[in-house]
């Protein structure tokens, strides 16, 4: 609609300076946004404001000339000029409705668009790398958040027509694996966290009783081999990681949530990746040594102060693989990458975006594009959960999954901008009333299934040609406030593709879910505006808008990994 609007107005302006009514200006994009307020109209553009300095003219007096040009159309019924020159317009009955015929068509293709697509047409690639989890133990809440958010903007940029990629890096080198190696290697010398000894980085969780146990016991994996040899520290790691990271596969699994390509930290050493980004920085002249160390010149791309490459004791700084493992990326042809990572991960991306700059490689200024989100408190009787019997300092994903169940989790850790702190209230995602969003949600989907499930159940089935052609019918206020919200998802599933942000989806499906309760509950206080009227037109009409609504909300919900049941 809006896009229809926005070519109306352009020939409009288009013809007006051809007739030498507005001077002959350089035409900037024309913005046509929905008003809050229905008496200001359906939609309002402000463009006469914008052509006012460079045309030299009044903007109310633009704002009339473009009301007065505007061809006939079956779009607008009438437009209004408000305060300076904002050009309010009231949409066609039919304009409204139509809607209604569209989605049914496109069915579950509906609020697709094709964004994501080059000039010849062809799906432009992405890459999202999200979770990412050390493989040092069960994921947490916080890695539940980024696997939620980044799924989420997989599935919304592909309803964008984007060919993504979903990848998982797994940091499986360095000190915190050490610690980990070590960990289990006490355990399986029976030495607990409590017992003299212990290491003071050591982790504590009762998953590495576990784990060292399952490797005393000779319970080799696949591409682990497990010898009970308590000082074979090169098979304690290897098995340590290839345990957890089949933990932490099969919580994701649970979650539905899946990647395409699995990265191993360990493999940028090991096939020289980091050497090579290295040496060619220093080759680039982007390094100086001092104190013994080696230091990238990052101030040269915008960082406070140059940052430690190669510490004194020869081993590198944790920015310096993610340099050579995006460098990766860019060559694997991936012009656009996003990182759904946690909000601790801030002070690498200058360093990163730094590093990658100084490769001469091509890459471009602010390249590659971050979502970084905030941590996520656990509440259970107005009281924070911290820990998790299992994990032992932390709340565990599969401890939120088991209690509230994989729907609700989704819902609640995209619900608010991944850059805000989260509260998750377990007590509220197990309600079953309104003021759970994700019930809320769900329940007006299986609302319009029951309504359907009742027609049959009284012998008057959804005619939906009929419905279809009676669309007409439709006036009420709460089925124009439907028609408004359902017609704006398309618009939401581009907003959320453009700015990586999933928390869109959620609000609106809250929002379109509040029209459509209130559309059925209007038939409580007069029974004319029952869905199931005895008016065959008006009620296949109903039915037709109550389905288009239904689709929209299972399709929203699609794009959060959210079920869209049939019954509640």
């Amino acid at each position: 609609m809006k896009e229809a609007l926005q070519q109306l107005i352009s020939q409009t302006i288009t013809s007006l300076i051809d007739a030498n009514k507005i001077p002959a200006i350089p035409l900037p994009i024309i913005k046509v946004e929905r008003t809050r307020d229905a008496s200001h109209g359906d939609l309002a553009c402000n463009i006469a404001l914008v052509l006012a300095k460079p045309a030299a003219m009044k903007p109310r007096d633009i704002a009339e000339l473009i009301c007065e040009a505007i061809p006939a159309n079956n779009v607008i019924a009438s437009t209004d000029i408000a305060g300076p020159g904002f050009i309010n317009i009231f949409l066609a009955k039919s304009a409204q409705t139509d809607i209604v015929d569209q989605i049914l068509t496109e069915a579950e293709q509906f609020g697709r668009n094709k964004k994501g697509l080059d000039d010849n047409g062809n799906a432009k690639t992405v890459q999202v790398e999200f979770v990412s989890a050390n493989p040092t133990g069960p994921l947490h809440v916080g890695h539940g958040r980024g696997a939620a958010v980044g799924d989420s903007i997989c599935r919304i940029l592909d309803a964008s027509g984007w060919q993504v990629t979903r990848e998982f890096y797994y940091n499986d080198a360095g000190q915190q694996i050490n610690n980990l190696t070590r960990s289990v290697q006490m355990r399986c010398k029976g030495i607990g966290p409590d017992d003299a000894g212990w290491p003071e980085d050591g982790y504590r969780g009762e998953y590495i009783a576990e784990l060292a146990a399952d490797y005393m016991a000779g319970k080799s994996l696949d591409d682990a081999a497990a010898p009970s040899d308590v000082e074979n520290e090169e098979a304690i790691r290897a098995y340590a990681v290839a345990y957890l990271r089949r933990e932490q596969d099969i919580d994701l699994k649970a979650f539905g949530v899946k990647f395409d390509v699995f990265s191993l930290e360990s493999s940028l050493y090991t096939e020289g990746k980091v050497e090579s980004t290295v040496n060619t920085l220093i080759k680039n002249g982007f390094t100086y040594e001092k104190d013994d160390a080696l230091w990238l010149k990052t101030t040269e791309f915008g960082d406070d102060k140059d940052r430690v490459m190669r510490k004194s004791d020869g081993g590198y700084t944790y920015f310096v693989p993610d340099v050579a493992y995006h460098h990766e990326k860019w060559k694997r042809g991936f012009n656009t990458v996003v990182n759904e990572q946690g909000a601790d991960h801030h002070s690498t991306i200058t360093r990163v975006r730094a590093g990658l700059q100084a490769l001469n490689a091509g890459i471009p200024q602010g390249w590659p594009d971050y979502v970084l989100h905030q941590m996520v408190t656990v509440m259970r009787d107005g009281q924070e959960v911290k820990i998790s019997k299992r994990a032992g300092s932390y709340v565990t994903l599969s401890d939120l999954i088991e209690q509230v169940g994989c729907d609700a989790t989704r819902y609640f850790l995209v619900a608010r901008r991944a850059d805000s702190q989260l509260t998750f209230d377990i007590d509220l995602a197990l309600q079953k009333s309104n003021d759970n969003p994700v019930f809320y949600i769900q329940y007006a989907h299986a609302r319009v299934c029951s309504v359907m499930r009742q027609a049959i159940e009284k012998n008057i089935a959804w005619d939906k040609e009929a419905g279809l052609a009676h669309l007409d019918k439709l006036g009420t206020d709460t089925e124009i406030a439907l028609l408004k919200s359902i017609a704006a998802y398309p618009e939401c599933v581009a907003l959320s593709a453009r700015e990586f942000a999933p928390h869109n989806i959620a609000a609106y499906l809250r929002e379109l879910s509040a029209a459509l309760h209130s559309w059925y509950a209007s038939g409580n206080q007069d029974k004319s505006s029952q869905l199931l009227v005895a008016d065959a037109d008006i009620r296949n009409a109903r039915l037709a808008l109550a389905e288009a609504a239904r689709q929209v909300i299972a399709n929203g919900l699609s794009l959060l990994g959210v079920s869209a049941p049939e019954k509640m």
